[in-house]
């Protein structure tokens, strides 16, 4: 087992449900955040005893995180504070809407400790962000921008969604392009999945709205990976680009296996050898802390079939590669001839933007390769 350097912190608020979301999210309004910062206490009391974690990251994901108050967010990163030692350059993430943000929040969450804020814009197009279940419009995204960088946060993030369905009239190249505007250091793309348990899980079934065709999908992928390459950013893992030095410290360590912390409902965690997860609904959550109980629902030790699995799979996804044997690199030469992935002298196989639409196919041959070894 290995001392997790990394925290993800789940908050769940949300104002409404986005007809894509299948995440573990409480529709609160007044948000309770002294009961929710008191649970996340109470929490780490129980998981980390009197031990203090040594945190490199941070990440505030949710949910909304920006849902809380500026008072809230200082209150629940000083309850982390009293059971962490911080890493003087810590990467300290926090999730927000583009409504939730102003001068005076931005500014207020620079003094807490935050430095680094992505911003769940989706789409510039007002129907699209309409039809989403959005509840921010266009023009609010390059206000919340301008305001962030006012405050002294500098390490911004902004989150994208294609291959929305057809009969919404999206200029996704257009949407590109305005993010491009924005010159922010760092964009996450993400293809538009459709998930049973939400409103367009249940919408397809019913086939009132139909998904992307794959078609559209991958010109979708390709289009924006072309524009943003192009633009100076590094395509450093499926769905994320950054300007160089820009890349999320937190994120990549899920990518590298790095142990990890997690608090809050449905949050994970991982020491190198266990998964654990915890209980999904919010009043489950809660409840269990109040009475002293570990919220954990579920855990699973990785066998070392796994642990290649996910090895392979986690090295295929992100540009530095994945390290080959002499006798997998026949099994990639056909990706290599139809351009989907290049090998270098050294046997380090690294997927091109076309072969990570691929991706799952390679890690399960790979997978089976070396399950015989």
């Amino acid at each position: 087992m290995v001392r997790a350097q990394h925290l993800y912190v789940h908050v769940p608020f949300c104002a409404r449900r986005c007809v894509y979301c299948d995440f573990s999210i409480a529709v609160r309004r007044p948000v309770p955040e002294a009961e929710y910062v008191d649970a996340v206490r109470r929490e780490l009391a129980i998981r980390h005893g009197e031990s203090a974690l040594d945190l490199r990251t941070m990440y505030f994901g949710g949910g909304t995180p920006s849902k809380l108050s500026p008072d809230g967010v200082a209150r629940l990163i000083d309850a982390i504070a009293a059971r962490a030692r911080f890493a003087p350059d810590i990467e300290t993430t926090l999730e927000a809407n583009p409504e939730d943000v102003t001068a005076a929040v931005a500014r207020e969450w620079q003094r807490a400790g935050v430095n680094r804020v992505s911003l769940g814009v989706q789409s510039f197009d007002a129907g699209v962000l309409a039809w989403m279940h959005r509840t921010h419009d266009a023009g609010q995204a390059a206000r919340a921008i301008e305001s962030l960088r006012e405050a002294g946060i500098e390490e911004l993030s902004l989150d994208l969604i294609f291959a929305v369905p057809a009969f919404l009239g999206r200029d996704w190249e257009r949407d590109i392009e305005q993010a491009l505007a924005l010159r922010m250091p760092h964009v996450s793309v993400y293809g538009l999945t459709v998930e049973s348990h939400t409103p367009l899980g249940r919408w397809v079934a019913r086939s009132t709205v139909a998904e992307a065709p794959e078609e559209s999908f991958e010109r979708e992928f390709l289009a924006g990976s072309a524009a943003l390459v192009q633009a100076g950013y590094e395509h450093y893992e499926v769905s994320n680009y950054s300007l160089p030095g820009h890349a999320s410290r937190h994120n990549s360590s899920y990518w590298r296996r790095t142990a990890y912390a997690g608090l809050g409902p449905s949050a994970h965690e991982f020491d190198g050898r266990r998964r654990r997860w915890n209980v999904a609904p919010y009043a489950d959550w809660v409840r269990r802390l109040r009475e002293d109980q570990d919220p954990v629902e579920g855990q699973e030790v990785l066998q070392s079939q796994h642990e290649m699995a996910e090895s392979v799979y986690l090295g295929l996804r992100t540009s530095a590669g994945l390290e080959l044997s002499a006798e997998e690199v026949a099994h990639v030469e056909p990706w290599v001839r139809a351009g989907w992935a290049n090998v270098s002298e050294s046997r380090r196989a690294k997927l091109t933007p076309a072969g990570w639409l691929r991706l799952d196919t390679l890690a399960a041959d790979l997978t089976h390769v070396r399950s015989r070894y």
